[in-house]
């Protein structure tokens, strides 16, 4: 077993892990930040991702040990305390969810990807989503509330 200290939502944790834990699995069953989920462990679906130092990465592949050297780490929890994320608000306002299960990955990719454009086009919020799968198929919603989001932003400025 292993000690890391890792900056997650602007907190510091302390861990004890082997070395090579999954990421995901230290925020998960180490820390309970369980709004990260497990979809299917090898980087495909999506469900599991989370921001590294202000980037959309897939915490199911990422190590422990590579993280643990003040690299900032958000999840889903350290978008706001009270779930009211301008992205967060939108995807209510779209009624996005379905299951809901890949919606914490959906809604991380999606504030990355407003904070790297705040007004994407239809087809730029297509590419960027790409890499996040809705096995229940609401596309046209989370594209709607992408869009909505980003109407927002523009209202707040």
């Amino acid at each position: 077993m292993a000690n890391f200290t890792l900056d997650i939502n602007n907190r510091r944790y302390e861990v004890e892990v082997a070395s090579g834990t999954s990421l995901l699995w230290v925020l998960r069953e180490h820390l309970g930040l369980t709004g990260t989920k497990y979809g299917c462990g090898i980087a495909q679906c999506g469900s599991c991702t989370i921001h590294i130092n202000n980037k959309p990465m897939k915490a199911c592949v990422l190590q422990v040990d590579d993280f643990a050297n003040g690299q900032k780490i958000k999840t889903i929890e350290g978008l706001s305390e009270k779930g009211d994320h301008p992205v967060q608000m939108a995807w209510i306002e779209a009624q996005a969810p379905q299951c809901g299960y890949c919606h914490s990955g959906q809604i991380m990719q999606a504030v990355a990807l407003l904070e790297e454009n705040p007004n994407p086009t239809r087809e730029e919020i297509k590419m960027y989503m790409n890499g996040i799968l809705c096995r229940c198929g609401t596309y046209l919603r989370i594209l709607k509330a992408i869009e909505l989001a980003s109407n927002h932003k523009d209202s707040q400025t």
